[in-house]
């Protein structure tokens, strides 16, 4: 089961910022990179596990002892054959920061470190999802689409199940309460593999309202969200 710790996102940071900051945010984007690598706040890592099915694909899937409820993976051709379940946090220390901040009525640099942390959760996601693709690589299988629980076509329900999957206790991530993730500043995800899949026609992103507004949106996509020629 691959799990890694340590990741260092200092360099994808600096070399991708967000689009369209205006000079003050700018400013405290850096301010807030400064404050992240003087402190050591990151801890970085991640898991995955790429999980074969237990029965043939249906709207239910049945895969490693667990059952999701994922139609949407099931693709228009091909054959889905597995579920690459992958699961990353940048740890608690930025999240802890960013409470203090606020405490110390630096409300500005706070958000600016919750910002940055959120394009670091980014980021190692889509290592994660290179991660996968990789191994789908090297098996002559494809992978595509992408769903975390919540998202429309897979209900929050299947959060620990995900978590389970993907063996995310090995880095420390956890389910709290109401199906939140702990650290906070964590994720999960859930993708079809197979052979012969097709790109996908649908995005995670598609049905959220800020979605036109939002810069995450337009960072660059993972590579792996389509159809992986062997």
């Amino acid at each position: 089961m691959p799990s890694v710790r340590g990741v260092d996102l200092k360099r994808e940071m600096a070399n991708n910022p967000a689009p369209g900051l205006s000079p003050v945010r700018a400013r405290l984007r850096a301010d807030a990179l400064r404050l992240i690598e003087a402190e050591d706040l990151v801890e970085a890592s991640y898991s995955y596990r790429i999980v074969p099915l237990d029965r043939p694909a249906a709207e239910t899937l049945h895969v490693g002892g667990e059952t999701l409820h994922a139609p949407r993976l099931l693709p228009e051709s091909g054959e889905l054959t597995s579920l690459g379940c992958g699961v990353c946090t940048v740890g608690p220390r930025l999240e802890a920061r960013v409470t203090a901040l606020f405490g110390e009525r630096r409300a500005s640099l706070a958000l600016a470190v919750d910002e940055v942390a959120n394009q670091m959760l980014m980021a190692l996601g889509r290592r994660v999802q290179d991660r996968m693709l990789s191994e789908c690589y090297r098996c002559r299988l494809s992978m595509a689409g992408e769903l975390r629980a919540g998202d429309p076509g897979l209900d929050i329900e299947a959060q620990a199940a995900v978590l389970r999957l993907a063996e995310a206790e090995s880095i420390g991530v956890r389910v709290h309460g109401g199906h939140l993730l702990t650290p906070l500043k964590s994720v999960s995800m859930v993708l079809g593999v197979g052979r012969d899949l097709p790109a996908v026609s649908w995005s995670r992103c598609e049905s959220c309202p800020s979605s036109s507004k939002c810069n995450f949106g337009r960072l660059p996509k993972p590579a792996m969200l389509g159809r992986v020629e062997a």
